[in-house]
């Protein structure tokens, strides 16, 4: 997993072959096969994995957030993103697979949208409730948008050849959505 990550990091998930895996970890091409029978399912672990260390990002963060902390943290979490562009492809290139009802990739991105959402919402509505961001708002829209934001963001700057500012057009959403949500407008994202 850690050589296949690697390697679609460095390289992209296309540009990798299953043979350079394959040596990199001291297994034949059927070695590998044996444990990941096709390319695809080594995809779609080193994607899960992915999204688990995303996750923990956020798991680490704790509960206690001032709201904008949570705005702060996409744009951060975007910049390590950033650090291994090829799993950038490879997350567009699963989240494609997840439209077929039959892919294992649906349950996998299903699963991870619903504790994305949740975990963002989660933060944005205790820091409303502590006073920092504004009452009465559909936290659970808002946190649906962010990430919708972040994929499609993601897939713009795989289609451009990284040619789009990611950072910095995540990075401009945040302090929007902080200007806006914000108790104390004096702040930004």
């Amino acid at each position: 997993m850690e050589a296949a990550s690697a390697k679609f990091a460095e390289s992209g998930y296309h540009r990798t072959p299953m043979s350079r895996i394959a040596e990199d970890v001291g297994l034949t091409q059927g070695g590998l096969m044996h444990h990941f029978p096709s390319k695809q399912h080594l995809l779609i672990a080193v994607a899960e994995r992915r999204l688990l260390n995303t996750a923990r990002w956020w798991e680490e963060l704790g509960e206690d957030l001032d709201g904008l902390e949570a705005f702060r943290e996409i744009v951060r979490s975007t910049e390590r993103l950033l650090a291994e562009p090829g799993l950038i492809e490879l997350f567009v290139v699963v989240s494609a697979q997840a439209a077929d009802a039959d892919s294992p990739a649906k349950h996998l991105y299903a699963e991870w949208y619903e504790r994305a959402i949740a975990g963002v919402e989660s933060r944005l509505v205790q820091a409303a409730a502590a006073g920092h961001l504004k009452s009465g708002r559909d936290y659970r829209a808002i946190a649906e948008e962010c990430i919708a934001v972040s994929d499609g963001l993601q897939l713009q700057w795989v289609i451009s050849d990284g040619k789009l500012d990611l950072v910095g057009r995540v990075r401009a959403f945040a302090e929007r959505l902080a200007e806006d949500l914000s108790v104390d407008t004096a702040h930004r994202a």
